[in-house]
């Protein structure tokens, strides 16, 4: 668990929990699960290495390599974490530093606002080049995690086990926390992404809450600060290089270029951003405009450019698996409140963001949205058996027992899934999914 949580604070500090939750996990020798996933996701990363293999600059490659060591996450998660009950926990942790994480960020973007208005400044030409980022060290990734965050709790609240008062209006208060500091955070990918990925949610719980939802945004937007309004605009009226969107016409034409040049095997993994010139089409003005072309920007683009059209495939697929698992389970679970559903809900939801997501930004390029994307298909799967079947869970009124946000999360009338393992009562066991 440990792992899982410490992403939103630190990649070495997660890694390296997460090699403790390796060596305990292969000393206890728990029994493996191999959902469907593994199918595509074992392609995908397989055509990583025969992009590489294809790749005139192979050495350029090694940190896409090293990468590989952040999916060993996805077995480890599914040998120790196994039931949804476990995932609720972890939810609960990325809750509480999340919301932290926001707290940070509302607090950086009080302070740029008086630096700019002291200053004289342009609050809006000097915010966008430098926007809050909480305990990140960059604001999409702040804004990526936020949003996964703020489904997963709206899922729970919406679907789980009746919260007592004082932890709903706690729930509910870092809910609007997690929003703020997703609005606060000017981008506008996630804006977009996250608004799409609560959709099913508010579908499933009231249909007519989903239809007025995009009015309550109009008139939220209509009386909001005028700088927050600037910035949607600018999704239709950019101001001029300050806003990516002619950048992003660059880096999607020179992407779909290089898929024409080299449709199986890519231009090689990590080779993108030193050939953008060389590939950019001639009717794109000389000098680009202002950005970063280290990365394409769009995972779909970027991966199909680096590694090749059959790396977009296995990607889609991914999804499409992973989607394909919560409706099944949904369908076979009819109770209106309960762990296993807000869980299944909360990883839809969470996928349909990323995907959205994608189109706007290399995300799941980002170890830190990587690792938490990874927890969130493992705990797809943890309402399933060794055998495949599906473990039922109750519903109830939860009385936490703990005062942390975990433990407002950790529903005392659930029943646990009654899946064992033979490593559990081990001291291996436990430090294997304390270290995840």
């Amino acid at each position: 668990m440990a792992s899982a949580i410490s992403i939103l604070l630190s990649i070495p500090v997660s890694q390296i929990l997460l090699g403790v939750a390796l060596l305990a996990t292969a000393i206890a020798r728990p029994k493996l699960r191999w959902p469907p996933v593994w199918i595509p996701l074992t392609l995908f990363l397989g055509w990583l290495l025969v992009s590489l293999a294809a790749s005139p600059e192979p050495n350029l490659g090694f940190p896409q390599v090293k990468k590989l060591y952040v999916f060993t996450l996805l077995p480890v998660a599914l040998a120790v974490l196994p039931r949804t009950r476990d995932y609720l926990y972890v939810f609960g942790g990325w809750m509480a530093v999340a919301s932290a994480s926001c707290l940070l960020a509302v607090g950086q973007f009080g302070w740029k606002f008086l630096v700019a208005r002291e200053t004289s400044a342009n609050f809006y030409e000097v915010y966008v080049a430098e926007r809050i980022t909480g305990f990140m060290s960059h604001w999409m990734t702040f804004s990526g995690q936020a949003m996964m965050v703020a489904l997963v709790l709206t899922s729970y609240l919406l679907f789980g086990p009746i919260l007592r008062p004082v932890w709903r209006a706690v729930c509910w208060t870092l809910l609007g926390l997690l929003l703020m500091g997703i609005v606060l955070g000017f981008t506008r990918g996630i804006w977009i992404a996250t608004a799409i990925g609560a959709f099913p949610l508010l579908w499933c719980y009231r249909r007519w809450i989903a239809f007025a939802a995009p009015v309550v945004f109009v008139l939220a937007l209509a009386f909001g600060p005028a700088s927050v309004q600037d910035r949607f605009l600018s999704i239709f009226r950019p101001h001029g290089e300050l806003d990516s969107n002619q950048h992003r016409v660059v880096t999607f034409a020179t992407g779909m270029e290089m898929m024409k040049a080299h449709p199986w095997f890519g231009i090689g993994p990590e080779r993108v951003g030193s050939h953008v010139e060389q590939y950019a089409p001639a009717w794109i003005h000389r000098p680009f405009p202002e950005g970063y072309y280290g990365h394409l920007h769009n995972i779909y683009i970027h991966y199909a450019a680096e590694r090749g059209v059959p790396a977009l495939v296995f990607l889609l697929d991914i999804f499409a698996v992973v989607l394909t698992q919560q409706v099944r389970v949904l369908r076979q679970h009819h109770e209106r409140r309960s762990p296993t559903r807000a869980c299944h809900l909360g990883v839809f939801s969470v996928v349909v963001a990323i995907m959205v997501g994608g189109i706007f930004e290399y995300n799941l390029g980002d170890s830190e949205i990587l690792t938490m994307f990874l927890v969130v298909v493992a705990a797809g799967y943890s309402s399933l058996s060794a055998s495949g079947s599906l473990v039922a869970s109750g519903s109830g009124v939860v009385s936490p027992t703990g005062s942390s946000a975990a433990g407002a999360l950790d529903a005392e009338a659930e029943a646990p899934s009654r899946i064992n393992s033979s490593s559990s009562s081990s001291v291996s066991g436990s430090l294997s999914t304390s270290a995840l």
